[in-house]
């Protein structure tokens, strides 16, 4: 099947064309970009331009910050396209409702794609918590935003979710793996002087969960969850990539280069079953926290 990418900065460039060159779903045919591009690929500046001289290409992904997203994905189903989100799948829940509505009526797939769902101890932690009972977890969230998004101004903007940007991943595995729904109690927010986005937060959730999320981590990053039950102890580490029970490791990788190709698979599974996937479990509770949260101002932030 052939697919067009629009957006192809950072994101892109490391993991969603690498996994679209391997998969033996899709055929990279097209991109859209201000300024970047892929070799060999047919390139555009324009997403209607695309569609129109791309009629064989079915579905599109897109890999735009979340507050220009809703237009591109406007004219994307419009076409009559499928439809690949990453995430989080739109700036506001509002304006994703309208894109699932408008996929449905058009008849296409829309895919809301949770890449840290795909990480390789997620499943088999899903299988293990099921039937059991959580007393009590933590999540710590920390990592270097100039690392992973250098000069990125946008991500602290208003829209931009700031720490939420990779926050969401780790509530996207929460939300996955939970045998029961979590909600949202109390969150503090810490917002740099000179911005509108959290670059820190901390969440208390139902089920004794708390969650510390932070952009200003150097030297080694961590994405660890940790999860007390009535059967034991239970750890996902590296971003959902490795899976521990009572300290002993028992699956997963030491590499998260496994979850945009899941995600791609996914997607063409999707496609060909005529269905959709829009689950909006944890952007519920990244909404719930910048209407819950506690504001701080903290030191002004520069990249």
């Amino acid at each position: 099947m052939r697919i067009a990418l629009v957006g192809i900065g950072k994101i892109a460039l490391d993991q969603h064309v690498p996994a679209l060159a391997d998969s033996p779903d899709w055929d990279l045919a097209a991109t859209v970009s201000r300024s970047g591009s892929v070799p060999g690929v047919d390139a555009f500046t324009d997403i209607d331009a695309m569609l129109k001289a791309h009629p064989d290409v079915g579905t599109v992904s897109l890999c735009l910050p979340p507050v220009p997203r809703f237009d591109a994905a406007v004219q994307v189903l419009r076409a009559g396209r499928h439809l690949m989100l990453e995430k989080p799948p739109g700036a506001t829940l509002s304006e994703v409702h309208v894109l699932a509505d408008l996929a449905r009526a058009q008849g296409v797939t829309i895919f809301a794609s949770w890449h840290s769902r795909m990480a390789h101890g997620v499943a088999a932690a899903k299988a293990w918590l099921a039937g059991k009972t959580v007393h009590k977890g933590r999540i710590i969230w920390r990592e270097d935003i100039r690392k992973w998004h250098p000069g990125q101004d946008w991500i602290l903007a208003a829209g931009g979710m700031g720490v939420f940007d990779p926050g969401i991943n780790a509530l996207s595995i929460l939300t996955e793996i939970l045998p029961a729904p979590v909600h949202l109690r109390t969150a503090e927010l810490d917002v740099p002087a000179n911005r509108q986005a959290p670059i820190a937060a901390r969440l208390n959730l139902s089920q004794d969960i708390t969650a510390d999320l932070d952009f200003r981590q150097e030297g080694p990053q961590t994405w660890d969850i940790e999860l007390q039950t009535d059967a034991g102890h239970l750890a996902l580490r590296m971003g959902g990539n490795l899976l521990e029970v009572d300290g002993t490791r028992v699956d997963g990788q030491d590499s998260i280069m496994g979850e945009y190709p899941a995600l791609y698979a996914r997607m063409a599974g999707l496609v060909r079953d005529g269905a959709s996937d829009l689950d909006l479990a944890p952007m519920v509770l990244v909404a719930d926290a910048f209407t819950l949260g506690q504001r701080t101002t903290v030191d002004p932030f520069d990249f």
